[in-house]
């Protein structure tokens, strides 16, 4: 298949969805998604993007900003996940809880559009191999996944954004913030907040792309690609500590993780948090 055979399946599944709701978070799947819907048909798509204390900063500016460049039309809701109990309490199906309440917010706004309207996703096929609750949330919210119905992958739509020239065709992966915190680690804004600027510090300060600041009840572990690059800056390590330990009370202890980074490590499923800390 080529790109251009890709993204005519994909033109062909967005055609079919008119007017939509596009759900965008700012990573590069529904960056792309909310992009190529409004260049097709811009006055029956509408572009709403979640704030709130789980979204990095970088995500919603950067949503803000191409939002203006592209003239999307842009809605800017708080899906008001911070008032469930059942998501701050941080348990194992967290993303079910946290996309019940943002479907829940978008089929209030769909409900004031033609009745024909529909609400897309950036979700894509390899999503479906990981264990996603999130996902029913979307099938109870009758939510339609373009790039999976066209069959596209993470690295086809990928291919699609560069053949595009769009500038954020090979953003890292930014997930949100609460999936820092290992499983039953209570979903804080404070702390969420907290994890969101010692990362983007830890950026500018070492250059590196990839960083995450997990959290285990008081303890921050800080995952890189490459361990050695920071473990041997005995400054930078202190300098870390003190910033964090500094500001907030939430924090008591934070460490380098000897560990390369890897994808989704704070979610544990089938056993003790406690216990994948260790390991």
């Amino acid at each position: 298949m080529t790109v251009f055979q890709d993204l005519q399946r994909l033109n062909e599944v967005l055609e079919g969805t008119s007017p939509r709701l596009v759900a965008c978070s700012g990573g590069v799947d529904s960056m792309l998604l909310a992009t190529l819907a409004h260049r097709q048909k811009p006055q029956a798509t509408i572009v709403v993007h979640s704030v709130g204390p789980a979204v990095p900063a970088a995500a919603s500016t950067r949503v803000k900003r191409w939002a203006q460049q592209e003239k999307w039309h842009l809605q800017l809701v708080n899906a008001g996940e911070f008032d469930d109990p059942e998501y701050l309490a941080n348990p194992v199906n967290r993303c079910f809880h946290c996309k019940k309440n943002l479907y829940r917010t978008l089929r209030d706004i769909l409900g004031q559009l033609d009745s024909s309207s529909v609400l897309l996703s950036g979700t894509n096929l390899d999503d479906l191999d990981d264990f996603r609750p999130g996902l029913e949330a979307a099938k109870e919210a009758a939510v339609r996944h373009p790039f999976v119905e066209a069959s596209i992958t993470k690295a086809q739509l990928r291919e699609i954004a560069r053949k595009s020239a769009l500038p954020f065709a090979d953003l890292p992966a930014a997930p949100c913030l609460a999936s820092r915190l290992y499983t039953g680690t209570e979903v804080q804004a404070d702390l969420l907040q907290l994890i969101d600027q010692t990362e983007e510090w830890i950026r500018e300060q070492t250059g590196l792309a990839v960083v995450r600041c997990r959290v285990h009840q008081k303890k921050m572990r800080v995952e890189v690609e490459n361990p050695s690059l920071v473990e041997n800056q005995p400054k930078f390590v202190l300098d870390l500590r003190a910033r964090v330990l500094k500001v907030s009370d939430l924090i008591n202890s934070v460490v380098i993780d000897p560990k390369p980074y890897q994808p989704g490590r704070a979610f544990v499923r089938g056993n003790l948090a406690e216990d994948a800390v260790q390991q």
